[in-house]
């Protein structure tokens, strides 16, 4: 399917919301330039920025898929409808839920060796959980550290301060459920 890139996204939010580049990069903790290269795709945004971003422009992360034109079913997505999204250091996800309007939502992720969500501690409202299917991820909140091998499961409060990380040297393929 095909989606507007995260940049084009962040760009058309900032201009709807009529905030300059410096008002914004000021409210994420970085440079206009950074943000510059955001917009123009030139850089992907590590997930904590994009989670940043967000915050600052007062939307879900989950707006950042790109909407598609209508939903073929309204509780179903074919495999090859979903919308994804890429963030810099090699991070996939993958929309698994046909909406985002409901109280939760489903990702597939994939994290290449050595992939993180970012240097900076995550905290959103919600909840999250998830199955690691592939690999292993090692996962941080409130500075507990948990490493975990395909099959196990997890699921932990979202305003709690988590990171998230692939140690590994092979692909982790994680399903997510975030309410």
């Amino acid at each position: 399917m095909s989606q507007a890139p995260i940049g084009t996204l962040i760009r058309q939010l900032r201009k709807q919301r009529k905030a300059t580049l410096e008002r914004v990069a000021d409210r994420v903790g970085r440079s206009p330039a950074f943000l510059s290269l955001l917009e123009r795709g030139l850089n992907e945004p590590a997930i904590d920025d994009l989670i940043a971003i967000a915050d600052a422009l007062g939307v879900s992360t989950a707006h950042f898929f790109s909407a598609p034109a209508a939903p073929a079913h309204p509780w179903r997505v074919n495999g090859d409808a979903r919308r994804e999204m890429s963030y810099q250091g090699g991070v996939h996800d993958t929309l698994l839920s046909p909406t985002l309007s409901g109280r939760f939502h489903m990702l597939m992720g994939e994290m290449e060796a050595g992939a993180t969500s970012g240097d900076a501690e995550i905290r959103e409202n919600g909840e999250q959980g998830g199955l690691l299917l592939e690999g292993t991820l090692t996962i941080w909140v409130d500075g507990e550290e948990q490493t975990l091998a395909a099959g196990d499961s997890f699921q932990f409060d979202s305003s709690r301060p988590h990171r998230y990380a692939n140690l590994g040297d092979t692909v982790a393929r994680v399903l997510w459920v975030v309410a």
